[in-house]
């Protein structure tokens, strides 16, 4: 049995809105047969980031919840605490800009010094210590039922999105259980989990009950994100590297990947996963639909 592609989402907080004028474009080449083809393409902006009066950085986004970017990008990098007061998150769409206050004073110059280009599409950048702040990290226990884990691919994977539509993008998923709450795509995989963190630092949502599915590699950025965010499972139908399955054994995340119809494998945290359903009974995906990781 296949499963063909869904437009139901209604369960979703916040989806994919594939047809949204601002996020694609259409243009006009010539295909491998010589003949004229029209395309639409992913629109990449840059998008600068101040904290009260200070210039954090310039990040190049699709221009989608720049609110959510913002704050999720300076909680993730440890400029706003949970506790922060947040008076206020002002977007100007003309200059490109972002301003995130607080009521208190900020000064993170010695920070900004010392930075790290991380294996992100888009370039990702980390200010100061990447493993700053890791070191009080306690995940929660919550078990992880496998039946969840394939709900949660097949919706995924056939939701509307600009990936289906454009391609060249990443996306981000929050979930709880087996139902996605919240999806972000970006040219950059960690604009995606930081729009997801903007999201639940200004809705205060729980993080020790949910699971954050990927469609990127699940690299170290990517497991450094998630435990700071407090989630303590990471899913994705992507590979892994070294440094990200050890750190996550260290903090205690369970970390699945290469998600693929039937078949993942779990390397850390495996002690969460709950075997509910036989993996032989769960639907094959049609290849239409399936991401490129999917396919390899």
């Amino acid at each position: 049995m296949q499963l063909a592609r869904t437009s139901d989402v209604g369960d979703f907080i916040i989806a994919p809105d594939p047809g949204a004028l601002r996020l694609t474009r259409a243009v006009e080449g010539v295909d491998h047969n010589g003949q004229v083809s029209q395309i639409a393409v992913v629109e990449e902006r840059p998008l600068t980031i101040f904290l009260n009066g200070q210039e954090i950085v310039t990040a190049m986004t699709i221009g989608d919840y720049p609110d959510y970017l913002a704050l999720g990008f300076l909680r993730n990098q440890g400029m706003l605490r949970d506790s922060e007061d947040i008076t206020g998150v002002d977007y100007d769409e003309e200059l490109e800009t972002v301003v995130v206050r607080t009521a208190s004073q900020t000064n993170y110059e010695e920070k900004l010094k010392k930075k790290t280009r991380t294996s992100g599409c888009a370039v990702g950048t980390v200010f100061g210590d990447m493993m700053e702040g890791l070191e009080g990290v306690m995940l929660a226990a919550t078990p992880v039922r496998t039946s969840w884990l394939y709900a949660l691919a097949a919706k995924i994977n056939r939701t509307p999105s600009l990936y289906l539509e454009a391609g060249a993008i990443h996306g981000s998923v929050l979930c709880h259980q087996n139902r996605p709450l919240v999806y972000m795509e970006d040219v950059g995989r960690h604009n995606a989990v930081d729009k997801i963190a903007g999201w639940m630092l200004k809705h205060q949502a729980s993080a020790e009950d949910k699971i954050l599915y990927t469609t990127g590699r699940l690299t170290s950025e990517m497991v450094i994100k998630t435990a700071m965010m407090g989630i303590p499972v990471l899913a994705s139908r992507s590979g892994f590297t070294a440094w990200g399955v050890e750190i996550a054994r260290e903090v205690g995340l369970t970390l699945i990947g290469r998600m693929r119809g039937q078949r993942f494998v779990c390397l850390a945290g495996e002690d969460r996963l709950v075997r509910d359903v036989d993996p032989a009974s769960v639907a094959v995906e049609d290849g239409k639909h399936r991401r490129k990781s999917a396919r390899e």
